[in-house]
């Protein structure tokens, strides 16, 4: 069980927060009200997308105290254990490419080499066009399409053919392109990247106890975050990385670990 337990961990917190939406429109629960892009907290305490909010601004909109105020807190949240932590713990399309990642090891589709290359930075200049048009057309471009709020609000308020695009990001993980969506499209896991460039919660890896079995990359979404493996104790830096503890759960040297403290530039 422990070389799942972050694994685990994520998908109860996946899970429990559209169970808590779903009860909050089906049956009136107050703990988590709304949806991921904008939510209130047992009743009293505002959360909301700092992505969206700022899609809102540069629409036009005027915004409530109790807006900022959310976009303020989970903008700090995320700054603090790391800004990608939003796409392997809470974002429910992580389910869906998780399952498509796993799918693709399996029928050993990762051996078939393909042609298609796109580059991860790509989901910044989508970020950058979300803005753009959101200036343009005076409504928050992305959220209008995002796939994450429409699987989001799908759970809580029924299904629909919106739910048509969730499928269409399934096959094209599976088929297409590995962590395609993920690691190479979405905005969002660019922006949260932005917010926890320097959050002080991160991997960490221990050199010495490292024997080069590479399980860490294999089952790592974003593989290239861990270029020191075997080479330094450092914590892993790169914005990139999700928090998700995938690695750490693999490793069977104790190499890898969650940490605040940094070993710098220790070779061995």
């Amino acid at each position: 069980m422990s070389k799942y337990r972050f694994l685990i961990g994520r998908r109860l917190t996946q899970i429990l927060m559209l169970v808590l939406y779903f009860g909050a429109n089906a049956h009136g629960w107050k703990m988590l009200t709304g949806t991921l892009s904008s939510s209130t907290f047992m009743g009293f305490l505002p959360l909301a997308d700092p992505f969206a909010v700022l899609q809102m601004f540069a629409a036009g909109a005027i915004l409530g105290a109790d807006v900022i105020i959310g976009a303020l807190i989970i903008a700090l949240f995320y700054g603090i254990v790391g800004g990608r932590a939003f796409c392997s713990w809470v974002c429910p399309i992580n389910m869906v490419t998780d399952l498509a990642n796993w799918l693709r090891r399996v029928l050993y589709l990762d051996k078939i080499e393909r042609k298609i290359w796109v580059s991860r930075n790509t989901r910044y200049w989508v970020l950058g066009l979300a803005f753009i048009v959101s200036i343009i057309t005076g409504v928050a471009a992305f959220e209008f399409i995002s796939p994450i709020t429409i699987f989001n609000r799908a759970i809580v308020f029924g299904m629909g053919m919106s739910m048509a695009i969730v499928i269409v990001i399934f096959f094209f993980d599976l088929f297409v392109l590995k962590n395609g969506w993920c690691g190479h499209v979405c905005p969002l896991g660019g922006f949260h990247s932005l917010v926890g460039k320097y959050a002080p919660l991160s991997v960490l890896h221990n050199a010495p106890n490292c024997t080069l079995c590479m399980k860490c990359k294999d089952v790592c979404p974003e593989s290239q975050v861990l270029h020191m493996i075997g080479k330094k104790s450092i914590k892993v830096m790169d914005a990139e990385c999700t928090n998700c503890g995938r690695c750490i759960e693999v490793c069977d040297d104790d190499a890898l670990g969650f940490s605040i403290i940094n070993i710098k530039n220790k070779s061995h």
